[in-house]
């Protein structure tokens, strides 16, 4: 019995080493998708994706959301693929990556995160996916399977087109979205993005209801502990100062120094998302040659008080803020400034 077994496996193994050399494939890379094949897999079905959805007819928001695209592949290990970052016209708050580096986000989820920080994130992850081919393993173990028995049928394009598909709706393992959360912290991060990013958008995303059931939300398993994992990964990079979560609030600490604390949401940021904010931009803030707090002011319109440094939006103060500080919104403004002078007053 254990001889015929071996036999059988033996016969396999043949099979598969004549199979490699009629698919064009030496038998060490037997079932393996070459780069050219994985970007003519891509684009194939990034063509379907737009011929369902759509691209969305804003040149500038098409170009900014490329520029982003462009600054994290700037930084990624992989640059042998001809990346394209687009808007899809859909209200899901979703993205895609497909082989080839065809990157693609939905409308809706632009308008549920609007900021370049939270894109940033969203795509560095999408990117990460890409980079390390999480797609395009699956479809190699579904190839190998199918050349192991026999169900390769037609034109060989067309089956990996399908392999392709299955494998999207199908999702990644908890491995693979790990690895795509770390590396879209690393590519943001690497970028001149703030810190927070990809972290605030993980965060976001599992704040959200009716979640579709692919793309981004297709495996989203853990998410505490995928936060956990991407804050101390945030923490072994050095960044400073840190976002601290109290309960419903939120504030900015580093060491005894502390920003005064979030206790509201603003614009449909939570108190925890605005310290991340925050936090994020006095690191880069922190980074800048010749820093000096006298690039710090205030910026007031109608209902609210902005604090930049040098063109860089640090936080906003609103009337809301104050009534829940039990101080006028001046002062509260004030509190804060008095507060990022002392700061920086630690960093020299």
């Amino acid at each position: 019995m254990l001889i015929s077994m071996w036999r059988r496996v033996a016969s396999l193994l043949i099979c598969v080493a004549v199979l490699a050399g009629f698919l064009g494939l030496s038998t060490a890379e037997a079932a393996l998708i070459g780069t050219k094949e994985e970007i003519d897999i891509g684009r194939k079905v990034a063509n379907d994706l737009e011929k369902k959805y759509g691209l969305v007819e804003d040149a500038e928001l098409q170009a900014r959301v490329a520029r982003i695209g462009a600054n994290l592949v700037a930084v990624t290990d992989r640059k042998d693929l001809p990346y394209t970052f687009k808007v899809l016209k859909s209200k899901d708050v979703n993205a895609l990556a497909l082989p080839g580096g065809f990157i693609y986000v939905f409308q809706g989820l632009i308008d549920y995160m609007p900021s370049d920080e939270e894109l940033a994130g969203v795509l560095g992850h999408e990117l990460g996916h890409v980079a390390k081919r999480h797609t395009v393993r699956q479809m190699e173990k579904s190839l190998t399977m199918s050349i192991l028995f026999g169900l390769i049928f037609g034109d060989r394009g067309v089956f990996l087109q399908n392999l392709a598909y299955n494998a999207l709706m199908a999702g990644y393992s908890r491995e693979d979205e790990r690895e795509a959360d770390r590396l879209g912290f690393i590519h943001s991060y690497k970028a001149g993005y703030n810190p927070y990013s990809m972290l605030l958008a993980m965060q976001k995303l599992a704040d959200m209801e009716n979640k579709p059931s692919y793309g981004l939300f297709s495996s989203h398993p853990e998410p505490d502990t995928r936060a956990a994992l991407l804050k101390k990964q945030i923490s072994q990079a050095g960044v400073y100062p840190q976002a601290v979560i109290e309960g419903e609030t939120a504030r900015v600490a580093q060491g005894e120094w502390t920003l005064p604390t979030f206790r509201v949401s603003y614009d449909n940021y939570k108190p925890f998302y605005r310290a991340y904010f925050a936090a994020g931009a006095l690191y880069r803030t922190a980074q800048t040659p010749d820093f000096s707090t006298d690039h710090f002011v205030l910026s007031e319109d109608e209902n609210a008080v902005h604090i930049y440094y040098e063109g860089r939006l640090i936080t906003t103060i609103s009337e809301q803020d104050a009534n829940a500080a039990q101080i006028d919104l001046a002062n509260l403004a004030g509190l804060y400034l008095d507060s990022l002078r002392q700061w920086s007053g630690k960093l020299k």
